[in-house]
């Protein structure tokens, strides 16, 4: 569960010192933009132009004429993300910052100092991820699966004697967010609501703000009422784990956790769907083949991961990378989907086999890498709402099929997050899981 696009913003503890808006070396005319439509039809094109003429790490140009440097070689992207103190994920190190509106829309990704787990650095970073890793890491699979497995018939019952459903809105992008809902200790009642506020972040839209606010306002009272009845749940965990906390610390954790795992275990489900229904190597999976539903799970993480760019890193000093000069405080995004694609790492693999090279192999940088990168029990975590989520689905609906031809199917229009905003099917209608006629 990798930090996507939409993962929560907020006001800032501490105000970043004005930086001295020196552009990284290189950039200007020669940038490229992080914008256009072939980022979300074609990206692999538009990364192999990059590699061609600029090499591993690209300077770029994000809205507002905001400069940046890309890393799009898996060696060098590796590099990044395993050395903490040159390259560490410090916000406040930014030299743009006094060119930095508050409007600017790529302020939620990019984050301002805050004391959250996905916003802290250094010792303040692992003394989050240890209370966080160790919440996570006591979730039952068991359970965890018993529980995808009801939301997920519960989801299927809501269209199944239709005929007919759009595998996004229906299935993918809610079923995610209840389980994650009850994970954290929301009654299930409110995982709807939680479900609509999340999904006005991720679209980012005029109603963005007022979602966060009302996301922060259910934290503190789901935070306020495991405190007084704690139960089986992460919050619960969380407060009970051996460190001193500010409410205000749990409660961005906690909504941390929540936003960062609902899209991007969204996209997995819709993005390996959309691969069983369109490719004849994976469509065994939709008449029982268990083990191919993992393959196509594991494929996307390779080939279509949910988040391809991810901010960030910022340089603690001038150095070197891939041949370019960085100055300290230059903006480093992680090209994760860029990388995946590297010819020099496709070469080292294909000898692993599979017809791309990869079948079994999890080498992928989908979840990051590194200290920063995502935790292993939220990766497990995401992994087994994805899987048994998709196998319930095929179980109750073996017949499914695309109801429009491929070329119609639209994908998210973002250069940072790679999901479908559709996936229309087909199917023979049949009773709810309840029905008993």
């Amino acid at each position: 569960m990798t930090t996507p696009a939409s993962a929560v913003s907020g006001h800032p503890t501490a105000s970043p010192q004005p930086g001295t808006g020196r552009c990284p070396a290189g950039a200007g005319r020669s940038a490229v933009p992080l914008s256009g439509p072939g980022f979300h039809t074609e990206p692999h094109v538009v990364y192999r132009a990059m590699r061609s003429e600029h090499g591993p790490v690209v300077p770029v140009e994000l809205p507002g004429e905001v400069p940046a440097w890309l890393v799009i070689g898996y060696r060098e992207l590796h590099q990044v993300t395993s050395d903490g103190e040159l390259f560490p994920r410090d916000v406040g190190l930014w030299n743009q910052w006094g060119n930095i509106p508050e409007d600017w829309p790529l302020l939620p990704m990019v984050g301002r100092p805050m004391p959250s787990i996905y916003f802290t650095a250094g010792a303040e970073h692992r003394r989050h991820a240890a209370m966080v890793g160790q919440a996570l890491e006591e979730v039952e699979h068991f359970e965890l699966r018993r529980d995808c497995e009801e939301l997920a018939d519960r989801l299927v019952d809501g269209f199944c004697e239709r005929g007919a459903a759009d595998l996004i809105a229906d299935f993918a992008v809610p079923l995610p967010v209840l389980v994650l809902a009850r994970l954290v200790g929301f009654p299930d009642a409110d995982g709807p609501r939680i479900a609509e506020v999340l999904g006005h972040l991720a679209d980012g839209g005029p109603g963005a703000q007022e979602a966060h606010l009302r996301f922060g306002e259910s934290m503190r009272r789901l935070l306020a009422a495991r405190r007084a009845s704690p139960g089986n749940d992460v919050t619960s965990r969380m407060l009970a784990y051996a460190g001193e906390f500010t409410d205000e610390e749990y409660v961005l954790d906690l909504m941390a956790i929540t936003a960062a795992g609902h899209l991007t275990t969204a996209d997995w489900i819709g993005n390996s769907l959309r691969l069983m229904l369109t490719d004849d190597q994976f469509a065994v999976a939709l008449t029982g083949g268990r083990h191919s539903v993992a393959e196509a799970m594991n494929e996307v993480l390779w080939e279509e991961g949910p988040t391809q760019i991810l901010a960030g890193r910022w340089a603690a000093r001038d150095t070197r990378l891939g041949g370019r000069g960085i100055r300290a405080g230059d903006m480093l995004l992680l090209g994760l989907g860029a990388a995946n694609a590297d010819p020099h790492i496709r070469q080292h693999l294909s000898a692993s086999g599979g017809p791309s090279g990869q079948r079994g192999n999890s080498a992928h940088l989908a979840f990051s890498h590194g200290e920063y990168r995502c935790p292993f029990p939220a990766q497990e975590i995401a992994e087994i709402i994805a899987r048994t989520g998709i196998e319930v689905l095929l179980d109750r609906l073996p017949d499914l099929e695309l109801a429009v031809p491929v070329p119609e199917l639209v994908r998210r229009q973002s250069a940072f997050l790679r999901g479908m905003t559709a996936l229309p099917v087909r199917f023979a209608p049949v009773r709810p899981t309840g029905d008993p006629s």
